[in-house]
């Protein structure tokens, strides 16, 4: 089967090898047999661009599903306990309608629960760092599901330790096979919205009473209007998300970016402890330097602003911008790979020209260069 036909971009080559596995014990013996060998996993390929030659490889197409509440949450919480290949938004479905709070405002976000906290998925002030508990994972060589705490996955800005970023390779090579969430029990009754950033995303007053059912249908309507929501009837949807990342710059970059530019500054990271040995301590203490301020600067602005309007393409080219944001490459119908990697090369190429700034993508690239 090629990987066109798996992937929510719709292109990719059939790769050498494809295997499908539904339980744990079939991933664990799937991934025994590729140590050593060029592989990936697949899960709803809604974040992959795959090339157009044939994959020399095996593919490992996760297929387990499923979740149930386990013990273990602090009162007031659930804890559930999600397998990697479950639907995400089939997921956040079934927890809206239980009245668990924490993933609403990530409703109509593709893929599978496992790949979720490796780029750290959110959206309009919900991420799943505030609610990931651990994920079961199995390391690169090993033959054992282990444990893992969701503080030591590395996890910031769509990203973690686990993440394939686009020219490196991951801190830590691993495939996860469960995930566990701790989800606030709310009920399903209207109730005001605590978060800021999701009632302003969702224009809600601050003493609005909503229910999580109404966050997530509003949550579902202005991720259709940019086109975030799959859809086989519209083109726009024909994507990988959001293919370039909101680049993180100083403030100084951020301050001499037009005025309109949308900016939103981050948290500074807190000064580790210092420790000393008090047998070899020389009393002398090394002054705290400070880290520079840091600003998440909007990739879909300066796309726009560089000169490339929404449903730009490049001529005789079958991939194109969205019609609907910026942000989202698009395959227009029998867009090939390369297609989709030049229209990206120029995208990086034009916000670079006009800014100053590298726009680098999102996705998991196979076969793929920029």
């Amino acid at each position: 089967m090629r990987l066109a036909d798996l992937t929510t971009i719709g292109v990719g080559a059939e790769p050498a090898r494809m295997v499908d596995v539904r339980t744990r014990d079939e991933l664990l013996a799937a991934l025994q047999d590729v140590w050593g060998e060029e592989w990936f996993v697949l899960g709803g390929g809604s974040n992959l661009l795959v090339g157009d030659e044939e994959f020399d490889g095996t593919v490992i197409r996760i297929l387990t599903g499923g979740h149930a509440p386990v013990d273990g949450a602090a009162d007031g919480y659930q804890r559930v306990a999600i397998e990697a290949g479950q639907n995400w938004d089939d997921f956040v479905a079934w927890a809206v309608s239980q009245g668990l709070q924490g993933v609403e405002a990530m409703s109509g976000i593709p893929g599978t629960a496992g790949a979720a906290p490796i780029q750290n998925v959110g959206a309009y002030g919900q991420e799943i760092v505030q609610t990931l508990v651990s994920v079961d994972l199995i390391d690169e060589g090993s033959s054992e599901i282990v444990t893992v705490p969701a503080g030591d996955l590395g996890l910031g800005p769509r990203t973690s330790d686990l993440k394939r970023h686009y020219g490196s390779v991951p801190e830590r090579s691993a495939v996860i096979v469960g995930v566990t969430l701790d989800l606030r029990v709310v009920g399903t009754e209207p109730r005001p919205v605590a978060d800021a950033r999701i009632r302003s995303a969702l224009g809600l007053a601050a003493d609005e009473a909503v229910a999580l059912a109404d966050v997530r249908e509003r949550v579902l309507q202005i991720r259709r209007a940019k086109g975030m929501v799959l859809d086989p009837d519209d083109a726009d949807t024909r994507s990988a998300g959001s293919f370039f990342n909101n680049p993180i710059v100083s403030d100084d970059i951020a301050r001499a970016l037009p005025d309109g530019c949308p900016t939103y500054p981050l948290e500074p990271e807190v000064e580790q402890e210092q420790v000393f040995d008090l047998a070899t301590w020389d009393g002398q203490v090394a002054p705290i330097v400070p880290q520079p301020a840091l600003v998440k600067v909007s990739a879909a602005w300066l796309i726009e602003n560089s000169g490339l309007p929404k449903g730009f393409a490049l001529p005789g080219s079958r991939a194109s911008l969205s019609t609907k944001h910026t942000l989202a490459l698009t395959n227009r119908g029998g867009a090939s790979a390369e297609e989709i990697a030049e229209l990206a090369r120029f995208v990086r190429t034009r916000v670079a020209a006009e800014y100053g700034i590298e726009l680098n993508p999102e996705p998991v690239f196979v076969g793929v260069e920029l």
